[in-house]
């Protein structure tokens, strides 16, 4: 998540303090993602630098001193707000890098593994789902980091039992002869050496 541009968009409303931005980003972003107050005056700091944003002369560095955003900025917000981000390879996610791992290790249950956390997955969609139910109608910033949360772990879910069974037929049939991916497939699907 880039900090840098949600404190663009936020300056792109009129001027701000650095409280005032770290306050609002959380209170649009359903409070979920808590930011530090270092972190924004860092980020200002930087964008300041970059002549994205100017502060007021008067304030002193600190809680009193005002930000707003610069033409260059509001351009660098637009372009930002339009730019798809770059999804074509696949992040380094944790949980799929496990699996990979463990297939290749020598009596490791893998079966195991991936049920495991599958739970695990299925009591986290439980938890944001309750959160959902008691507060999603009161906070539409929340409802919708909720319902993405639960999207993105779904798939996650749909992916383990995708993996469990292509294990399973993989255990039951032939091991094909083995051949690499060519580079040519690689680089369609975005895949980076």
């Amino acid at each position: 998540m880039s900090i840098r541009y949600a404190l663009l968009a936020l300056l792109n409303e009129g001027p701000k303090y650095g409280l005032q931005l770290r306050e609002e980003f959380e209170a649009r972003t359903g409070e979920v993602w808590p930011l530090n107050v270092g972190q924004v005056y860092t980020t200002l700091q930087r964008l300041e630098r970059d002549g994205l944003v100017e502060s007021d002369d008067e304030g002193e560095p600190g809680p009193q001193k005002g930000f707003q955003i610069t033409a260059d900025g509001a351009e660098a917000l637009a372009v930002w707000l339009r730019t798809p981000p770059d999804l074509a390879s696949p992040p380094r996610d944790e949980l799929v890098i496990k699996i990979l791992i463990a297939v290749r290790l020598p009596g490791v249950d893998v079966h195991g593994i991936i049920q495991e956390h599958r739970r695990y997955l299925l009591e986290l969609m439980q938890q944001w789902t309750h959160l959902k139910e008691e507060e999603g109608d009161l906070d539409l910033g929340l409802a919708l980091v909720v319902d993405a949360e639960l999207f993105r772990l779904d798939s996650v879910v749909r992916w383990l039992d995708t993996a469990d069974g292509r294990l399973k037929r993989a255990a039951l049939e032939p091991a094909p002869p083995a051949r690499a991916a060519g580079p040519q497939l690689r680089r369609r699907a975005g895949v980076r050496r």
